[in-house]
């Protein structure tokens, strides 16, 4: 396993360095931090590199992130996990935003359901 990068972690609003980690994985846009006993959302990743010796070389890695609550609902739609019910015809298939009409879920008895047609 490679050594890890520092990771500065970023509160996108107000905008604020929550401080550097070195982490074990490498977070994507969607995915979620737990960080001193809160949870955040990444919105954005960013490489910073450095250059060296005649070549460039990734000297560390900046996260943005929002505050956030894990969703429970989550579904597998092509190969990434989403927010929400893809059979749903509002809902977003992005793992940032759950739908269009009801973004904050729960998907489950929402009065604006309407099954994808196949």
């Amino acid at each position: 396993m490679e050594p890890s990068l520092p990771t500065e972690v970023i509160l996108s609003h107000p905008k604020r360095s929550l401080g550097s980690v070195h982490l074990n994985w490498n977070p994507q846009p969607g995915s979620y931090l737990d960080l001193e006993g809160k949870t955040y959302a990444v919105l954005e990743r960013h490489h910073r590199y450095q250059f060296t010796a005649g070549k460039y070389r990734l000297q560390k890695i900046a996260l943005y992130v929002q505050s956030a609550e894990r969703p429970d609902e989550q579904t597998q739609h092509n190969g990434l996990w989403v927010l929400g019910d893809t059979t749903c015809r509002y809902n977003a298939r992005s793992e940032l935003i759950r739908c269009v009409v009801n973004p904050s879920g729960p998907c489950e008895g929402c009065k604006h359901y309407e099954q994808i047609a196949d």
